[in-house]
């Protein structure tokens, strides 16, 4: 069998326990060893030298390990190792937990000053981020933007949704699971009751139920004796009561598991225990390094050292401390205007402050402040009406001016609370320059990676040959195309890539139309929108959110395309109409201030200034399948999109409902590819409907 490369979920189960054993114990120092591997060298008082290993690259794991398994330290430390060391020295480990089922470890370290959060992220491409007190992520290896979550500096931390836990669902929850599946039942037990492939096995086995048996022919019986088995096995397991074991096939390690498996001893693999789980994966993977350090070494020639890799991954930390930066300037100019509001309704917070802080005086419940508060506001009180939260145990009021929820302390008067705004926003902008630093520190790095690439590339200039062209893939043809996938931020709106490779985004509806203007919308952009009523804000990007602001000169047919994106998927398409105009202006004439006396919806805006107008544009979109690069669903306009898919649909509005419509377009796509399982996956109709305007379609012949 193939060796283990990734802890599993039970495995961590068990690791939580021992690790807790180590609590109280202080950090010394932290080392990282190239892109994911992070060890942190700590001092118990009882036990002496404690080394914590953390490994998320192609190899996932976390564990103790003996001085002698330790790795030599590294050299120069990277600027992730320098800023755990300012946080971490002389930390207490105050414990770490297992986040729900999920392959995630949460470790807390206090120290006076400051107290700190590593997440460890065991799955997927792994991470860690380093989080402060409130949650905040510091710094992570890898910035995670997908639209389920954010894992990116300044950001709070996000953790992956919800999964089942299948030791603490109750019976009737787990029968219904297994009730639902159409499939066998160790595959339900996997992937419907979150064991995976191993442990699905294994309760099977303990349970006495055949794994292949289909579950139409599976009962309660069956169903109590594995979830019986299950329950049996999660007792041991918060007990502590361990059993580790290193598995081994050929002398060559392949296992190590909290307790003896029987799925291990029926295929007669040999096994030693070990006094705890964690000298277990400590020894398994000690050895593991070494059988990999064993394996015949490359052709010659493949020793070029690989300085792509390492020019994206400092172009990723710039992205990130970019992002970083963006966050910190946004946040202060948040408390400065905070402030401000506050001195500008001086008079307003004044009386807040000055009522609640008498009737403290007077010894009056804050329950009763807030229900008297409540009370004024439905008589008319401005100052009442003002109160949105009373906050007994901070000592504190929120207060809404202007849209603007601003937190102040009851204790404080109008000017102290403001001026605490400003300190604040003060001390954020001084985050913000320590990132500034270290920004310039990472473009220095990556300057020298691309040196060294340069000179490697000039001393092997004369022994490279021209490269060939490849050849064209028939991707119809294909009996199986690889699947290759990415998140990115804009795929939570609409979206397309313009014929130039310039981001097109637009509102699905009118809160993100708020979202566009307010949070995407920067100076060197462009803004669209229709003359018709009930379309998507259409912004042209001249830079990603995380780049620095640049002017960019659109070309025309760039211009064309948005404007058509715009037309098409705006009201006209669900009234059936075939063109209408679209508008262009910059976005400082894009404000949501109207004139005296009127009133602005949600998701419209005033334009105020000229428009360059697009006449009579079609509505028409195309949607296809990308086979190059990501494998996906594209849509938009036909010039933008045609010559990036290999099968297209174009589409015009029509008398099929969208769904039904979507449908289509899918066994259109089955029809031209041999891969059927590759459409389904990738182009399923869920995912073409993404891509369809609001209304009925009609498909054309292309």
């Amino acid at each position: 069998m193939d060796p283990k490369r990734e802890l599993t979920s039970v495995d961590l189960s068990a690791l939580v326990t021992e690790l807790n054993r180590y609590e109280g114990a202080k950090v010394d120092k932290a080392y990282l060893y190239g892109d994911n591997l992070l060890r942190l060298r700590m001092r118990d008082f009882d036990r002496g030298r404690v080394e914590l290993i953390l490994e998320v690259g192609d190899v996932k794991r976390a564990h103790t390990a003996k001085p002698e398994h330790v790795p030599d330290a590294p050299g120069r430390p990277p600027n992730f190792a320098m800023m755990l060391r300012n946080r971490l020295n002389g930390a207490d480990f105050a414990g770490v937990e297992q986040y729900e089922f999920d392959r995630i470890l949460t470790f807390d370290f206090e120290r006076g000053d400051e107290d700190t959060e590593i997440v460890v992220e065991l799955f997927g491409q792994g991470n860690v981020a380093v989080l402060d007190e409130t949650g905040e992520v510091v710094r992570s290896l890898e910035t995670v933007r997908l639209k389920s979550r954010t894992v990116a500096p300044g950001a709070q931390y996000e953790f992956p949704s919800s999964r089942l836990h299948p030791f603490t669902v109750s019976y009737e929850g787990f029968k219904r699971r297994m009730e639902d599946s159409d499939t066998d039942v160790v595959r339900t037990l996997a992937t419907q009751v979150n064991l995976g492939g191993l442990y699905a096995e294994e309760f099977c086995t303990r349970a006495g139920v055949e794994k292949t048996m289909d579950i139409s022919d599976a009962g309660d019986e069956e169903y109590r004796a594995i979830y019986d088995a299950i329950q049996t096995f999660h007792d041991r397991l918060k007990s502590g009561d361990f059993d580790p074991r290193v598995y081994t096939e050929d002398g060559n390690v392949v296992d190590a598991t909290p307790f003896p498996l029987k799925e291990h001893e029926a295929e007669g693999l040999n096994s030693e225990s070990y006094d705890t789980f964690n000298e277990a994966l400590d020894e398994y993977f000690f050895a593991f390094d070494r059988s990999a350090e064993d394996e015949p070494e490359e052709e010659p020639g493949s020793d070029r050292p690989d300085f792509e890799a390492e020019i994206e991954k400092k172009k990723r930390i710039i992205e990130q401390q970019e992002g970083a930066i963006e966050g910190f300037e946004q946040q202060a100019e948040r408390e400065r205007e905070r402030a401000e509001l506050l001195y500008a309704n001086y008079e307003l917070v004044d009386e807040v402050l000055s009522t609640v802080r008498s009737a403290r005086d007077e010894s009056v419940p804050w329950d009763e402040i807030r229900q008297t508060l409540e009370d004024g506001a439905e008589r008319g009180i401005p100052a009442a009406e003002a109160v949105v939260d009373v906050e007994g145990a901070e000592g504190t009021v929120t207060i809404e001016i202007d849209g603007t929820r601003i937190e102040v302390e009851v204790d404080m008067g109008v000017e102290k609370n403001a001026d605490r705004l400003y300190k604040e926003a003060k001390r954020v902008e001084g985050k913000k320059e320590g990132a500034m630093a270290a920004i310039e520190d990472t473009r220095e790095e990556l300057a020298e990676v691309k040196a060294r690439r340069d000179a490697w590339e000039e001393d092997d200039e004369d022994d490279d040959e021209e490269p060939e062209e490849p050849e064209d893939i028939d991707w119809l043809s294909r009996s199986s195309i690889p699947l290759k996938t990415e998140e990115h931020w804009y795929e939570q709106f609409r979206w397309f890539h313009t014929s130039d490779g310039y981001l097109v985004i637009g509102g699905r509806n009118a809160d993100q139309n708020e979202e566009i203007v307010k949070k995407y919308l920067n100076k060197h952009d462009l803004f669209f929108h229709t003359q018709a009523h009930g379309g998507p804000v259409t912004v042209v990007k001249a830079t990603g959110p995380s780049e620095p602001a640049q002017e960019v000169e659109f070309p025309d047919s760039t211009k064309r395309e948005a404007a058509q994106f715009a037309v098409s998927y705006s009201s006209i398409w669900k009234e059936g109409r075939y063109a209408d105009d679209a508008y262009m202006v910059t976005p400082d004439q894009v404000s949501k201030t109207p004139e005296s006396g009127e009133y602005i919806e949600k998701g419209s805006f005033v334009i105020r200034g000229d428009r360059t107008y697009f006449r009579d544009v079609e509505a028409k979109v195309l949607v296809g399948v990308q086979c190059e690069g990501e494998t996906r669903v594209l849509g938009g306009p036909p010039s933008a999109i045609e010559d990036r898919v290999e099968a297209a649909v174009s589409l015009q509005p029509g008398r099929y409902a969208q769904n039904d419509a979507a449908k289509m377009v899918y066994r259109r796509f089955r029809e031209v590819f041999e891969d059927q399982s590759f459409v389904r996956k990738v182009a399923s109709p869920d995912k073409i409907q993404e891509f369809l305007p609001p209304g009925g379609s009609e498909l054309l012949d292309n």
